[in-house]
């Protein structure tokens, strides 16, 4: 079975193209909010990367004396060990904590950007694509059974339907006068609105 994904009918065309544009670009829309939120508490990673950035230097600094004073004789090299060490245990452990702070910065903001996003797409998601689906399930097999249009006798049956199934205002949509439509055996009209209902269009009106 062939799928149909739009409507025959120009002004159903239009409107469902334009309500899948819309939710395209809302979708496209909430991705960049979530970049934007996720850049924003990305953004805060600053403040542990001037810790990790300082406890390096002061790292750096130990290690340079502990090099400068590893030359004397005798007590240099024990000297530098312990100011090496003294430097890991200060300016290493500094730079760790602003390590991990950096990381679970970066941790959070992927969540939260993540979330942002998804949440309002999920939800969008939720909402159109079934009754989207169930629309073009029904404009698909509709174009399947509604086949042989020219024989008089489907036109009638489908004009009893479309008058004794739609809505009063989508039959006025096509004749003012339904009923007498169908008692005259006037059937072009009834017969266009049954298939418009089902986002097909009336291409033998003209053999009827």
């Amino acid at each position: 079975m062939s799928i149909r994904l739009y409507s025959e009918v120009p002004e159903q065309r239009t409107r469902q193209i334009a309500s899948d544009v819309v939710v395209v670009l809302l979708i496209v829309f909430f991705i960049w909010v979530g970049k934007f939120v996720h850049d924003a508490v990305g953004s805060l990673a600053v403040l542990a990367t001037g810790v990790k950035e300082a406890g390096l230097t002061v790292e750096g600094g130990f290690q340079s004396v502990a090099d400068a004073v590893s030359g004397v004789p005798v007590v240099g090299e024990s000297i530098g060990n312990a100011i090496a060490g003294a430097g890991d245990g200060t300016g290493g452990n500094l730079a760790e904590l602003g390590q991990s702070g950096e990381d679970a910065v970066y941790t959070v903001a992927r969540i939260v950007g993540i979330v942002t996003a998804a949440l309002p797409i999920l939800v969008l998601i939720a909402v159109v694509v079934p009754r989207r689906v169930r629309r073009v399930r029904h404009m698909s097999v509709a174009s399947r059974v509604l086949t042989d249009l020219h024989d008089p006798e489907r036109r009638r049956l489908l004009a009893m339907r479309a008058a004794f199934g739609l809505p009063y205002d989508e039959l006025l949509e096509h004749t003012p006068d339904p009923l007498g439509d169908l008692a005259a055996e006037r059937y072009d009209a009834l017969v266009a609105a049954a298939l418009a209902d089902v986002g097909l269009v009336d291409k033998h009106a003209a053999a009827a």
